[in-house]
């Protein structure tokens, strides 16, 4: 029993993560201006795993762990864990629309998680890892909805698609000790046993997709 809970424990995203810390404003922002720049946001389980299945497309530039859709204003990551927060642990995708599109992005969020599973992906539970697609437009808005009546009129899945449909009011950018964790932590057990085999999972599905390096 004992070894069977440390097994449990040690594969959750929020293992291994420092103090908590005061964060009245940003503790951390990216160096590079992306204002110009296309974005989107998607929330699907744990960000770690979320962030390097989208920098592995081409078209890409950058992808951001944060956090997105709740009432708190600077979350920290403890904050954020409790699930009182209202946010769900969320990506900002910085991409080229000349490559990839919109849609493509959005099919890439729908193949690589489980979009029928209530606040819960893979290990991780709570409304911080429940199933978001962000919207900034009426566009955004319009293809989301369509692409997912198309997923349920085929149905693609067995049980119905729980993802939340939401406007992007605000992203807050996760702690820096939680960009690019996969590929600065590559030894982390969360990382070997949950976050790699999600991503050679989407990586069978869609190999069309990714960058050469990949």
């Amino acid at each position: 029993m004992i070894l069977l809970l440390s097994l449990i424990l040690i594969n959750q995203c929020n293992i291994g993560a420092p103090p908590p810390e005061n964060r009245q404003n940003p503790v951390w922002e990216p160096i590079e201006n992306y204002q110009n720049k296309s974005k989107a946001y998607f929330a699907s389980g744990c960000f770690w795993c979320v962030e390097y299945i989208y920098e592995s497309l081409d078209g890409v530039d950058e992808a951001f762990s944060g956090y997105a859709g709740g009432k708190t204003k600077n979350p920290n990551y403890y904050q954020i864990t409790t699930g009182r927060t209202g946010h769900a642990e969320t990506v900002e995708v910085i991409y080229d629309p000349n490559i990839i599109s919109f849609k493509t992005l959005l099919e890439v969020f729908f193949d690589s998680h489980d979009p029928t599973l209530l606040n819960q992906q893979g290990p991780d539970r709570g409304t911080q890892y429940r199933s978001v697609a962000f919207y900034q437009n009426d566009e955004e808005k319009k293809i989301i909805i369509d692409y997912i009546n198309k997923l349920t009129a085929e149905r693609v899945f067995d049980k119905k698609i729980v993802t939340e449909v939401k406007p992007l009011k605000k992203f807050y950018y996760a702690e820096e000790y939680h960009q690019d964790y996969e590929v600065n932590n590559p030894t982390d057990l969360y990382i070997l046993n949950i976050s790699k085999p999600r991503f050679n999972d989407f990586k069978v599905k869609s190999p069309e997709l990714l960058k050469e390096n990949h």
